[in-house]
């Protein structure tokens, strides 16, 4: 087989984006079977942030072998306090330290550095030849930088949760099927065994008729960067563009205790754990549900300890909800202080199956010797989350985690952080028309002002 391409990356990529056939011959090391391939057959990615989740996606875009990383983008220069106990370095420096020394090690060429920082994503799409984006910003910022990636023809490899609200969701699905570029959402549960293996036994009624589910998330507040307790403003530290650092979010001074990292737990840039985590194990429960187009008709039951809307973490840090599905499903979702953390798909007769990450146990035992076969239900197979994104763009396919299918799950934790806020102990949920019925305060939480001029379309 030959080891040129009958055309360039450049146009092979284009038509992968807009759905055109691949060409006549791609060679097998195109595709990941065999050696590296040629600079010219791999895929160009650039990263949008460095912070502590960049940590463990821009290593496995670098395991990757049909893969070049060549930029980065990122509003910090270099600090520390990064990571869940604060132990990283992050920052745009930081990572071009790290992609420069792996090629260096891994292609034998001490003198490598080929990857290139930007403080600005847009300087750095503007400068640089770019495939595909790694989008592992704040979440204040994950609309923003998705639209304006697809609407350049960019593939997207993006951070969960997938927005900070619903209509943020919704435009961010019409940007990338408008665009047709692949997506991929960093909700890498749905490329781990146990959790394939738990949907499927659902679909397949392994459990018999899906009664119930009952998922724990962490709750509180954690203090990750070390510097909680600094929550008084302070002076910008030396090579952060903090007006970028804030972007579409509304405008406050900078306080350490909010960045990196601690802003999880503010409204101004995300959810707290209902949506940290809910992105995860809601979407899981989605996808055994088969729901990844639709979702709840309800959430009542709905309770949870709020601190003062003007605290610096104004997040819930106890929650308790419980979402109704027209099939007659009921899922609870409530913070460890009440369910264990994991995912529990309790069925007829007493049978179940719990999840969680490494760990899957199923009632009764000898459920668990069952395999489920190839004429059966199966949910979309992916082992490794980033090789799954490369592939889909290659193939023009699609990935383990779709936009639409993000979208939908993490809405839930939306409407459920809405009905905390105002108050409510009940919202009745339209997933078609992904409205609010007979409330007008809640629909409006649906989006938010964009300061600063920023776009989302």
């Amino acid at each position: 087989m030959s080891t040129k391409r009958p055309f360039s990356r450049r146009k092979f990529l284009t038509a992968s984006a807009v759905g055109i056939a691949a060409p006549m011959i791609i060679p097998a090391s195109a595709i990941g079977r065999g050696k590296r391939p040629a600079p010219s057959n791999r895929i160009n990615v650039a990263c949008f942030g460095f912070g502590t989740i960049a940590h463990a996606t821009v290593p496995a875009f670098l395991r990757e072998d049909r893969v070049q990383v060549v930029a980065v983008a990122d509003v910090n220069r270099l600090s520390g306090n990064y990571g869940y106990r604060g132990e990283l370095q992050g920052g745009r420096l930081e990572c071009m330290r790290i992609v420069n020394e792996h090629y260096a090690s891994t292609e034998g060429r001490m003198d490598y550095h080929g990857c290139r920082a930007y403080e600005d994503f847009r300087e750095l799409l503007d400068n640089e030849d770019v495939d595909a984006v790694n989008i592992s910003t704040p979440d204040h910022w994950h609309a923003v930088l998705a639209i304006y990636a697809a609407n350049k023809g960019k593939h997207i490899y993006g951070q969960k949760p997938l927005a900070v609200t619903v209509g943020e969701g919704r435009k961010m699905v019409e940007a990338v099927n408008r665009n047709k570029v692949t997506w991929q959402t960093g909700s890498q549960q749905r490329s781990e065994t146990y959790f394939r293996e738990a949907a499927e036994f659902v679909r397949n009624e392994r459990i018999g008729k899906l009664q119930r589910i009952v998922i724990g998330l962490p709750g509180g507040h954690s203090n990750w960067n070390q510097m909680g307790d600094r929550i008084e403003p302070e002076a910008v530290p030396d090579g952060l563009n903090y007006d970028l650092w804030q972007g579409p979010a509304p405008d406050r001074e900078y306080r350490p205790a909010i960045l990196p990292l601690n802003w999880r737990h503010n409204f101004d840039y995300s959810g707290g754990m209902i949506t940290d985590w809910g992105a995860h194990h809601i979407d899981i429960a989605q996808l055994a549900m088969d729901m990844d187009h639709s979702g709840p008709i309800k959430i009542d039951n709905i309770k949870a300890e709020l601190p003062a809307p003007d605290d610096l973490y104004n997040t819930a840090t106890k929650f308790h909800f419980e979402c109704a599905y027209a099939s007659g499903v009921k899922m609870v979702v409530a913070d460890t202080s009440e369910n264990p953390q994991g995912i529990t798909f309790e069925g007829e007769g007493e049978k179940s199956i719990f999840v969680k990450r490494g760990d899957i146990k199923m009632n009764p035992v000898e459920l668990r010797r069952e395999r489920i076969q190839e004429n059966e239900k199966h949910v979309y197979k992916s082992t490794n989350h980033v090789s799954d994104f490369i592939s889909g763009i290659y193939s023009g396919g699609r990935t383990a985690a779709p936009i639409e299918a993000s979208h939908r799950s993490i809405s839930i934790c939306h409407l459920a952080n809405i009905a905390i806020r105002l108050g409510r102990e009940s919202l009745e949920w339209d997933p078609k028309r992904e409205r609010v019925i007979n409330d007008d305060k809640a629909n409006a939480m649906l989006n938010r002002p964009i300061r600063g001029g920023w776009k989302l379309r």
